[in-house]
């Protein structure tokens, strides 16, 4: 029995982006078209199989522990950014200022699409959904550099809306205009959220 189900759910690609040089600057480059290896987009500062253990999973593994990669691709949702930049105040947000890899449309509630979910495009190309993402600070500068005074105002517009983290399952190329296909895994939700959230 097939441990990942297909849904009705697609997600239309609106948007492609790199970074190039993370040291440099967060803020990506757009894409028409990318390829997805196993170490992620080609040229894209957070690619790679492994990566250094940050502050997110500090408690797992020490800071700068090596560690398996699953943060290749930071994927928003274009429905959740219009509804951060409304909440701040203003128009629109470019993806580019999140250092975004990929923005979709078409699933709602993207942020909380169960982890471990796939998304597959046409090609093949199948990304893996690691967890929600955690907004933080450094947006803020970027997103100021474009709309003074605003940056600050990301982090707390963005809880629940920052899209998620995935990593590369099957090579191949996606595109802009492409649909995906949401698979979920077949399993109930966990009953421990609720007491975890108590």
């Amino acid at each position: 029995m097939p441990a990942l189900k297909p849904t009705g759910f697609t997600a239309r690609v609106v948007w492609l982006g790199r970074v190039a040089d993370r040291d440099a600057a967060l803020a990506s480059e757009p894409l028409e078209a990318a390829g997805l290896t196993f170490a992620g987009i080609a040229g894209e500062a957070h690619g790679g199989r492994t990566r250094p253990s940050c502050s997110r999973v500090v408690a797992q593994h020490p800071k700068g522990t090596e560690i398996a990669n699953v943060r290749q691709l930071s994927v928003l949702s274009a429905e959740e950014l219009a509804a951060i930049a409304a909440e701040m105040g203003t128009d629109a947000l470019a993806p580019a200022w999140l250092g975004a890899s990929l923005v979709v449309e078409g699933i709602p509630d993207f942020t909380h699409v169960p982890p471990s979910s796939r998304l597959q495009g046409p090609s093949g190309a199948t990304l893996v959904i690691d967890m929600a993402n955690r907004p933080c600070h450094l947006p803020a500068r970027v997103i100021d550099a474009h709309l003074p005074g605003t940056g600050r105002a990301f982090k707390a517009a963005a809880k629940g809306r920052r899209g998620v983290t995935a990593w590369v399952e099957r090579e191949g190329r996606i595109a802009v205009g492409e649909t995906l296909r949401l698979h979920t895994p077949d399993q109930p939700a966990w009953s421990g959220h609720d007491c975890m959230r108590r």
